[in-house]
This record gives C-alpha cells, structure tokens and sequence, in this order.
C-alpha cells in the first residue's frame, strides 16, 4: 500500500492520533493490534475474526479483549507516577486502585490484580456487590481496599469481613451519619477498617461531568463536617484509624488546569489536618485522568490536553510544594484512574447486514412526457444540465422547484405520480451538486447538510444501548473504523443504525481531528461478503452501563493474546447472551412458555387445525429457538 493511500486513511480515521500506539494498519488494509506501541508483536484483526467466525463458529457482535494492554496501560500509568516521585524528591508512595464501576468484569480485574504486588494494584468498590466481589480477590498486603459510594450497616460490617481477611480496607465517610454508623458497628465488633473522608472541594473539573465537583457535587464533605468528623473520631479514640483524605473532581478532565487548582486546594486541606495533630497517610485524587478519543489533544469533551506524564508531573509537583511550604509529609497518593486503564483494552467488531437506501439510491431514471407539469421539466432540466460551473446556482433552483413541487401537490394540481418523479429528480439534482462540491478545491460548506441527508444508512448487527450506550446517552464519541477493505477507493459517506427497534438507535457523529463529523468514510457494502467494522476504545464503562432493550443481551467475547509478529491465540471465549437467558432477565421462565405454548399448540391439534406431526415440529424449533443468540444471525 503507497503512502498516498496510508495518508487518505489517516486523514478519514486518524488512527495514529487516538490510538495511542496500540492499533494501525498493515499492507493489505486491515487494522492490526499491538500490545504496546514499542513491542514488536502484532496480530491482523481480519485474520482473528476469520478465525472466530468462520473457525469458531463465533457469531458477531463480538467483544475482543486484549489482557496484555490492560497491563500496559497500567504500566504506564504507574511509570508516570514513578518519573514523577523520582524527579521532584517526592517522598511518599503510589497506590493506583481500579474502581471496579469502570469495568468489574472478572477477567479485567483479575488482570490488573496480576501485578498487585510489583505496582501496589488495589481495588475500588463503591457498593455491596462490589465490595462482596473485591474482598475474596487476591492482594498483597501492601494494597489498598477503598470502599467509596454511600453506605448502609451491612456495608460496614461487611468491610470488617474484609479487614479480618487480612485486607487492607479503607471507608471513605461520605456524609456524617456514616462516620457515627462506621463507629457504632467498630464498637460492636471490635473491628474497625481505615477510615477516610471525602472532601467536598470548590475546584470543578471540565468536560462533561464538571458538576462531580464543586458546591453542588453529589458527594463529599463540607469544611464545617470535615470538623466534625475530626471531633467525632477523637472523642471515640479512633482517630489513629484515620489514614486517607479523599477528593474527585469528575471523570475525563479535559484541561490540565483543573486539575493543578484541585491539587493545590486538597493539598491545602491535606496539611491543615495533619497540623491537627492527626497522621493522615494517604491522599487519594480519585479518577479524572483522560482518556484521547478523538486523537485532537484539546480541551474538547471526548480529549484532553496533557498527556499522563504532564497530569502525573503535575499532581506531584503541586503536592509537594504544598507539603513543604506547610511543613507537612508527603503523603502516599492513590489514584482511581479507571478510564485510562481500561478503555483501549477492547473493540467491539460488528457486521454491516446491508445498505438502507436513501434518495438518491437505485431510483430509476425518470422521462418525462410532454404533459408534465412544468415543474418537473425543469427540474429534469437541472438535473441533466449540471456541471463544476453551475452546481451551486442549479442547487438553489432545485430548492425552490421542491418547495413549489410540494405545494401545488397541497393544492390538488399534481398527481402522486408526479411528485413521486419530482422528488428523484430533485435528490439527483442534490447528489450531482454534492459530488461537483466535493471535487472543488474547498468544498462548500453549504453542501454539510446534504452531505448528510443523502449518507448512507448502514445497518450494523449490534445494539448501541447494550454496547457503547455513552455515544446514544451523553453523546460521547467513539473511533468506528472498517477492521479490513481500508485501502480501497470505492468509498460510501454514511451514517449508521443498529437492529433495535428504537430511531435512537443510530451513530451520526464521528471522531474527526478538528471538527466532529456526521458522516462516516466507509468502503462500499458488498451483498454477501463479510463486512467487519470496529469501534474502537469502548472498554471503559460501556459493558457495564449497557442495558437490555429490546431483550437483545451481552455479545459473544474473545479474550486475544498477541504471541508474536502476526501470531495470536484465543485464551477464552465467553458466550454472549442467548434468547433464555433474556426471557429469564425479564422474569419470564422458559419452562413455563414452553409448556404455555404446548397447550395452545395441543388445543390446534384437537380442534383439527393442526395434525400432530406439524404441532410436535413447532413445539421443538420453539424449544430450540430458547438456545439462539439474540442479534442476527
């Protein structure tokens, strides 16, 4: 493939600016993985999907999942830190925790946990559930246990559990009716975790969730309950259990700048506290740590504008300075960074089923009578007459000719037939200006919305709501590339829907390095070739936060490990969720509709409507039907 054809896909996909080293393409157009960006293995992702569907059997969507840059993620997470301790003379520790809300799937956190003893990976639960998940996991003693989120008595004493498992466990105090709850339940059993408090601080965050933070931020305490709880755990004598001061500003900074402002400010409570005599060990900055969607290094809401070298410099070299001006230690940091770990570790591959027409697709050509209104012999006029020169003014004329074409239908002039061939002739007229617009030096900006309005509907195997429900909820965007077929020239602009039945159900905006498309550079559909395309970056919240609309259920999942230069092997497959399994999700028993079923089936029979040869054979394919997977086959 020549470099002329490499820079048109890198203009289209910017695949080098978001993908952080780990994916690209290779000499016959299709994406490849790598572990890190400086490790020679590297795996062609056709040639995995070729393998599981074509091998395995698998049927799409399907979730794969790399391990090995969850690892690399971490390591760099933890590498930034460590730089950073070492050039500023830091004196205290890194603790990075993963909060197990960002994805507590159990292969993920098994895989973070592998270097708990090497890179101190603790966890972070934020519920019951969590916590019940988090304590029976193997840590080393060193690491942390930080249970944050709003808790009841049963979650304290099921921390205790947790404590006299020998873990390290930390109860961050969310309000002050749990601090007196917490030492309640420690005087009950004798057994009391670390506890930490969470300061509400006045620095916000930037980006989409700016409002965790702040006056109005959903958690924390005030300076005044702050106090207070100071109080409280010297009258019980428990204030030697006070280890860990807590803050977060919310999920995906995008500008650097907040986040010094929050670090000078909780580095300024930190030292005040300790100055009250109480040996505070821990500062923990919570999550915040941005993840480049969009490859734009900007303060744009899906990217950031520092790297996690310059985030790491900057949260220890505020601390620091603070600490020393005070003349307080530096404490131990703990970072929640969950979006940064593990966002690149997984792509979601999906097959594009077939090409919903629009306007201007398959319509065939219109001739026109002498009896046609003159409306529509002018557009066909237009239509035919249509060049680099002119496309600009002929595309205005159309706009009026529809307008007038639509309105003599209103008014009973026209047949249906002639709106019909008004209409074709009218898109065709959009479609020629739009491709003379696109040739042009600078395409006309005026062109966007057609651009739009005639893309291409893909229709894509997967449901939005259960797979990458941020794009459909909170507009977040997602790198979408074709996994093969990349260096072809034959190109469709369009736009794409999944097979829910909801009009939400659809991706129009896409990553672009300056501006956010709407439209999509994809290579043609073929009837009845396979069609793989990739969003890209989904690993961080999607899986967990996707709910089941429509009943269709979790994709089939592929664990890869990339053994060398295009070697790989499938560690583990999980299947994804099949009809029984949705019907049981929604309190339906299969058992029960199938034996439902029999009887109305028994009732065809004896009414003579069915013999029962016919009514065993339905019954049966119902039977089987409960083992389908739920999306298309």
């Amino acid at each position: 493939m020549n470099e002329q054809v490499l820079q048109r896909i890198q203009s289209m996909y910017g695949i080098e600016n978001w993908s952080a080293g780990y994916f690209d393409v290779n000499d016959q157009g299709n994406m490849i993985a790598r572990p890190s960006n400086q490790d020679d293995r590297w795996v062609d992702l056709k040639k995995v999907l070729d393998h599981l569907v074509h091998e395995q059997k698998l049927q799409l969507p399907i979730l794969l999942r790399f391990p090995q840059i969850l690892s690399n993620q971490l390591e760099i997470l933890t590498s930034a830190y460590k730089d950073a301790i070492q050039q500023f003379d830091y004196r205290g520790k890194h603790f990075p925790v993963f909060p197990m809300k960002v994805n507590p799937r159990r292969e993920v956190v098994e895989e973070f946990l592998r270097d708990s003893g090497r890179l101190r990976v603790g966890l972070e639960c934020g519920s019951k559930a969590e916590l019940y998940a988090g304590i029976a996991q193997e840590q080393m003693p060193e690491t942390l246990l930080i249970c944050n989120g709003f808790k009841d008595e049963s979650f304290c004493r099921l921390a205790c559990v947790g404590v006299q498992a020998g873990k390290r466990v930390v109860i961050v105090i969310e309000k002050l009716n749990e601090l007196k709850m917490l030492l309640r339940v420690a005087a009950e059993t004798g057994v009391c975790p670390s506890i930490g408090l969470r300061v509400k601080l006045y620095t916000r965050g930037s980006g989409k969730w700016a409002s965790s933070g702040g006056d109005s931020a959903k958690f924390g305490l005030t300076t005044s309950e702050i106090m207070e709880c100071v109080k409280l755990l010297k009258e019980s004598g428990r204030e030697g259990h006070f280890k860990l001061l807590h803050f977060h500003i919310g999920s995906q900074i995008t500008d650097i700048k907040r986040v010094k402002n929050a670090m000078k400010e909780a580095a300024r409570v930190y030292a005040k506290i300790h100055q009250l005599g109480l040996d505070i060990e821990y500062l923990d900055i919570g999550g915040g740590l941005g993840v480049d969607y969009d490859g734009s290094k900007t303060r744009f809401e899906s990217s950031m504008n520092y790297t996690v070298q310059e985030f790491a410099n900057d949260v220890v070299y505020t601390i620091q300075a603070v600490c020393d001006e005070e003349e307080v230690p530096h404490p131990n940091l703990v970072t929640e960074s969950g979006r940064m770990m593990t966002a690149y570790h997984t792509i979601l591959v999906v097959s594009i089923r077939e090409e919903i027409e629009t306007f201007a697709d398959d319509q065939p050509e219109v001739e026109i009578d002498e009896d046609d209104p003159q409306v529509i012999t002018e557009l066909k006029w237009l239509c035919d007459d249509i060049n680099g020169k002119n496309y600009l003014e002929y595309y205005h004329d159309a706009i009026e000719h529809k307008d007038e074409l639509h309105t003599q239908f209103n008014l009973g002039l026209i047949s249906l037939e002639d709106r019909a061939k008004g209409e074709v002739l009218y898109w065709e007229v959009c479609a020629r200006a739009l491709k003379e617009s696109e040739q042009a030096r600078v395409p006309h900006e005026e062109f966007e919305e057609v651009k739009r309005v005639l893309a291409a509907k893909y229709l894509c195997n997967f449901s939005l709501f259960r797979s990458a429900p941020d794009s459909w909820a909170i507009g977040q965007l997602f790198p979408i590339v074709p996994i093969h077929r990349l260096h072809e020239s034959r190109l469709d602009f369009a736009t794409l829907v999944d097979v829910t039945c909801d009009s939400d159900g659809k991706i129009d905006k896409f990553v672009d390095l300056k501006d956010v498309k709407e439209t999509l550079e994809l290579p043609e559909w073929k009837e009845n070739e396979d069609y793989y395309l990739g969003l890209f970056l989904v690993g961080a919240y999607q899986e967990v936060m996707g709910s089941y609309h429509n009943l269709f259920g979790v994709p089939n999942e592929a664990q890869v490990i990339m053994d060398g230069a295009d070697q790989f092997r499938i560690a583990k497959i999980v299947p994804g969720s099949r009809i029984s399994d949705m019907v049981s999700f929604a309190h339906y028993d299969a058992q029960t509709l199938q034996s439902q079923l029999a009887a109305k089936i028994q009732e065809r029979v004896e009414a003579g409507c069915l013999d029962p040869a016919t009514g065993e054979a339905l019954l049966e394919q119902y039977r089987a039907a409960a083992s389908w997977n739920t999306y298309l086959d």
